[in-house]
């Protein structure tokens, strides 16, 4: 367990806003969207339901006074994860977006790979603050 600094809980907080407003956007917007992007729907529905549960679980661990460093090593690798994933889904050809749809998807990887050099550094300050007392 580890004492989370500031930084590491607003990066948190950050990140499961933006993903909770993303996995509504996606759940209820996903006919919408696939129309827009060239995306499949079901695809964008099923991705907006995955972002459903890792926003509530970023909030909950947000919330924590302490945290599990596990558990924030985990979010951590997820957003690695999803950003790699990202890029890999358009040079892999299995969908075929349009432009804004090549953009969105390049722009929401940059966005979560930002959040896991965030929280990265805020763990890293965490572990700073925990050895210091």
């Amino acid at each position: 367990m580890i004492n989370p600094s500031l930084f590491l809980r607003r990066a948190l907080q950050i990140d499961a806003a933006f993903s909770g407003a993303a996995a509504l956007l996606l759940v209820f917007g996903a006919g919408f969207l696939a129309s827009l992007l060239n995306l499949p729907e079901a695809f964008l529905r099923n991705t907006g339901l995955i972002l459903v549960a890792f926003a509530l679980g970023v909030s909950y661990l947000a919330s924590r006074e302490m945290m599990s460093k596990v558990a924030v090593w985990a979010v951590i690798a997820i957003n690695a994860v999803w950003t790699i994933d990202s890029i890999l889904l358009l040079a892999s050809g299995w969908v075929s977006p349009n432009l804004l749809g090549q953009a969105f998807i390049v722009m929401q990887a940059i966005a979560v790979g930002v959040f896991a050099e965030l929280e990265f550094i805020g763990l890293r300050k965490s572990a700073s603050a925990v050895a210091a007392r």
